[in-house]
């Protein structure tokens, strides 16, 4: 008999009956035991899929296939695709029975490798799924989340019950930037690749593994352990079969919750394991974290910022904070920069770190940055209706508005709103390098007359290169280059030629976060004439600034 791979797919079964198929290397396969018609020999020994198409169901095929490729390179030889420590293989699927209608089925591998090193025989069992069998089988082809939750937990628990000596984890994982996929190679791409995942789940995990899709591109499988390191062999199994499905690029996150007490609702292990996943979403450097009791806290103040910010913004609760910028050697107020405070009526004040990083990763960040800039125009305007002097004020904007040029007539609209000339409104980006967007973005602001400042030069992506070609009026010299290198004599000497240089090439500068009346005369030395700092003010309402310095402005 010729050595060809077993396609089940051209056995027609009769219910309940079990076909048996043995695969040794000298004599190739052999039936053992079968219930089946077969039809004919073409059908019992198969090299290839035919059939596949009128026999599996189609939404089952992509896991066959790798079922069947695998045992192909195992007999030729090469059972890279296979663990070692994995002696077994089962994989279910729905497919046509002798009398016309699709039934569920599982196949199972049973594989012997001789000394480890190569396949010597295999096993093939394919039988038809009992109604509880069956039952996993669909449930955890369907978005269970928001249709039938509890049909999944029950299951759990049965696994529970069945097992009480064994541990268990949940491993929630997803595609980090699904929307990306979708929208760069259609819904129909994304929802081959949702289809992919869910047939090699089928593959991969075992009877005491289940496994469904939660949402759109998350899923989760309950999986027994004995120590950590099986989880992460077993995640790195996943990563290796489900990478560059049609050589498209995607990144799997994955996040583990371990279940301490089995009587409790599942839910409650699984948003653990959510909050895993969350935490690591845009690192690119990892893909698996455990959950920690913190990461409960942490998920739950940014969904109450999250459901609060847009209230917040309608009833003016971010207010405009004003931090002066003042001369070194006079000492006098020669502009401001606007900063944003959040005044919550029962919270107080919430330090910008708790809320901004979260604005710039969800875009409100957009709507917070107009706000702020139309609180500095008003109070521009009303310095000018007071005939007070006027100094300039600078507001940030995130590099979140150079996606599109809307930003841009936003500014203008503002400053014919208010009757202000430019240079009374400066614009601080944040330093970048090789981002087209941005660079453009500050092309366009140069060419409208607008001033721009450099906030935060001296960390990130600083470089002398940046310097020779940048479109910026004002470098910001960061609190932490000047707290790092003023402290040493060498140190000292890199600031002094920075402000040189940046001198040089027509750059005025301004250092933040002067704190000091040393560090104020060491700068004043080398030429840095305006500063900010907790040595000079530290931001406060306008009410205060008005109020202080209205003798300056």
């Amino acid at each position: 008999m010729t050595e060809k791979i077993i396609d089940i797919t051209g056995s027609y079964f009769v219910d309940n009956d079990i076909l048996v198929m043995f695969w040794e290397r000298e004599a190739g396969w052999q039936v053992v035991n079968s219930g089946c018609s077969l039809i004919d020999e073409k059908y019992y020994i198969n090299d290839g899929l035919a059939g596949l198409k009128s026999i599996v169901s189609e939404k089952d095929r992509i896991g066959y296939e790798r079922l069947i490729n695998n045992l192909r390179e195992c007999v030729n030889g090469r059972s890279e695709g296979i663990l070692q420590n994995k002696r077994n293989l089962s994989f279910s699927f729905s497919m046509m029975t002798v009398k016309g209608y699709y039934s569920d089925f599982k196949i199972t591998l049973y594989l012997k490798f001789h000394k480890n090193e190569y396949l010597s025989a295999a096993l093939c069992r394919v039988e038809e799924l009992d109604p509880e069998e069956s039952y996993r089988y669909q449930l955890a082809k369907v978005i269970t989340n928001d249709k039938n939750p509890e049909s999944f937990n029950r299951e759990v628990k049965k696994l529970f019950e069945q097992n009480p000596d064994k541990d268990y984890a949940l491993i929630q994982f997803d595609i980090a930037g699904f929307k990306l996929i979708n929208q760069q190679y259609g819904e129909s791409v994304g929802d081959e690749i949702l289809e992919y995942i869910i047939n090699t789940l089928k593959y991969v995990c075992n009877d005491q593994q289940l496994y469904v899709r939660l949402t759109a591109d998350v899923f989760m499988v309950v999986t027994p352990y004995s120590e950590k390191n099986e989880l992460l062999d077993f995640i790195e199994n996943i990563r290796d079969l489900l990478q560059g499905y049609k050589d498209i690029e995607y990144r799997l996150v994955f996040g583990i919750n371990f279940v301490k007490d089995k009587t409790k609702n599942l839910r409650k292990f699984g948003d653990g394991a959510a909050f895993a996943r969350q935490s690591i979403k845009n690192n690119a450097l990892k893909y698996v974290a455990f959950f920690e009791d913190n990461m409960e806290k942490t998920a739950n103040n940014k969904k109450w910022i999250e459901d609060q910010m847009e209230k917040a913004l309608n009833k003016h609760e971010f207010e405009m904070f004003l931090q002066p910028k003042f001369s070194i050697s006079s000492e006098e107020v020669v502009g401001a920069e606007a900063l944003v405070r959040w005044m919550h009526p029962e919270k107080g004040m919430i330090p910008p770190m708790d809320f901004i990083p979260l604005f710039e990763k969800n875009g409100f960040v957009v709507k917070l940055d107009r706000y702020m800039w139309e609180e500095a125009c008003k109070c521009l305007a009303n310095w000018k209706k007071e005939g007070k002097k006027m100094v300039p004020i600078s507001v940030n904007v995130s590099r979140k508005h150079m996606q599109n040029d809307t930003y841009l007539e936003y500014l203008e609209e503002l400053l014919k709103k208010y009757d202000l000339e430019k240079k009374y409104l400066e614009i601080e980006i944040t330093e970048t390098l090789d981002d087209i967007a941005v660079s453009r973005g500050i092309e366009e602001l140069k060419q409208r007359g607008f001033t721009l400042l450099m906030d935060d030069f001296g960390t990130g992506y600083s470089s002398l290169n940046m310097l020779k070609d940048t479109q910026f009026d004002v470098i910001k010299i960061d609190r932490g280059f000047l707290n790092n290198f003023i402290e040493s004599d060498r140190g000292k000497s890199i600031v002094r030629h920075t402000i040189t240089m940046t001198h040089d090439i027509g750059l005025d500068i301004i250092a933040e976060g002067v704190e000091t009346i040393e560090q104020a005369r060491f700068l004043n030395e080398c030429g840095c004439e305006i500063a900010q700092g907790y040595y000079y003010a530290k931001p406060m309402p306008l009410s205060a600034f008005n109020e202080k310095y209205a003798s300056c402005i």
